[in-house]
């Protein structure tokens, strides 16, 4: 019985481990690997040979160790940053998406609204997208739901991409930790806005990004990309701003031009739902042409609706549902026999058109 306890008890940790994407055994020193903390080195196994004296004041605030590139007081707005996260010299851009958007091409990217289901979501990701819209802003799942489906099949055709609430810290660092490399920000409205977006999104010196971790840098996710990802998600990650708002559109190019946005989205549904107008009226088109203009002067990609994949200078798409998609295709699949269903005169389906 003890022995059945047992192999249950294992078997059941070995389940643990592959539903959460663990090993039971830990990484080897210098595997990439999702805890921060694992390769920290053992007590006892390091020397400090620049540390404080014991119980003296160093004076390290006015005073630098010999051979610092800082010199003088301690001063943030003066400091040098440092080279040790530099990707290494001739490191190529790994991110497809990255890589067709540089090269002019037009990217797509698929929705997946309210499906949790990792084979649902790895179904789109092959389906022929560039990169999958997971929809964060507006679906009821959670960043958990979203982390098992990416994790399932991260090197799918299709990279993982999130619309996340808002420039909210939590929000995008729970989405590049899980291992998004398309993030998309909802209804930016100003400069400071669109500064705050890029500075949760990026690792320093361009951003703020801490580094905490997540499944982005483990070896079966982004860890073993050449150059690392800590040292290359800078140069491979995709950031798109919303412009929704007549406050937005207002100050877009200013927003287009901020150091780290690669597009702006000319947000189709809500353009019409903050100014009163529907697509194909003068004072709609007028805002969408505003967007137009302040990417191309910026130089950032102009992104829209899957709709608009042949309206002048759009080159990034959102294209409709998993549940749209699964609508489309079985229509495509039947062709004339769709919706060729017998007509009872009773029950349930008797009023059914």
């Amino acid at each position: 019985m003890k022995r059945d306890v047992t192999a249950l008890a294992a078997c059941a940790a070995l389940a643990v481990a592959v539903l959460t994407g663990q090993s039971q055994n830990p990484p080897a020193q210098g595997t990439p690997t999702a805890d921060p903390y694992a390769n920290n080195p053992n007590a006892g196994a390091t020397e400090f040979p620049l540390a404080a004296p014991a119980g003296r004041d160093s004076n390290a605030r006015t005073v630098p160790p010999a051979g610092a590139v800082n010199q003088g007081p301690f001063d943030p707005a003066a400091w040098k940053y440092g080279p040790a996260f530099n990707p290494p010299p001739g490191t190529q851009v790994w991110n497809p998406v990255k890589l067709k958007m540089m090269q002019g091409g037009k990217v797509t990217g698929g929705t997946v609204f309210s499906a949790t289901d990792p084979a649902t979501y790895c179904a789109m990701a092959n389906a022929g997208y560039d990169f999958i819209w997971t929809e964060m802003q507006h679906s009821q799942r959670d960043w958990e739901e979203a982390a098992r489906m990416w994790r399932t099949c991260p090197h799918a055709r299709a990279v993982p991409g999130a619309r996340v609430a808002y420039t909210d810290e939590r929000e995008i660092q729970h989405a590049l930790d899980a291992g998004a490399l398309v993030l998309v920000v909802p209804t930016v409205d100003t400069v400071a806005e669109a500064i705050e977006a890029r500075n949760w999104a990026y690792f320093p010196p361009l951003g703020r990004r801490s580094a905490g971790g997540g499944q982005a840098f483990d070896a079966a996710v982004w860890g073993g990309v050449p150059g690392s990802y800590r040292n290359t998600v800078n140069d491979n990650l995709v950031l798109i701003l919303m412009i929704e708002t007549l406050e937005g559109v207002k100050n877009v190019e200013e927003i287009a031009k901020v150091p780290g946005v690669t597009a702006v989205f000319a947000a189709s549904g809500d353009l019409g739902n903050f100014s009163g107008y529907r697509q194909g009226t003068p004072d709609y088109e007028r805002a969408i042409n505003i967007v137009h203009d302040a990417a191309l002067k910026a130089g950032a990609r102009l992104c829209g609706p899957l709709a608009w994949r042949d309206r002048p200078d759009f080159t990034c798409f959102q294209a409709g549902s998993e549940l749209a998609a699964i609508a489309r295709g079985v229509a495509a699949e039947l062709g004339p026999l769709t919706h060729t269903q017998g007509k009872p005169s009773a029950g349930p389906f008797a009023s059914r058109p």
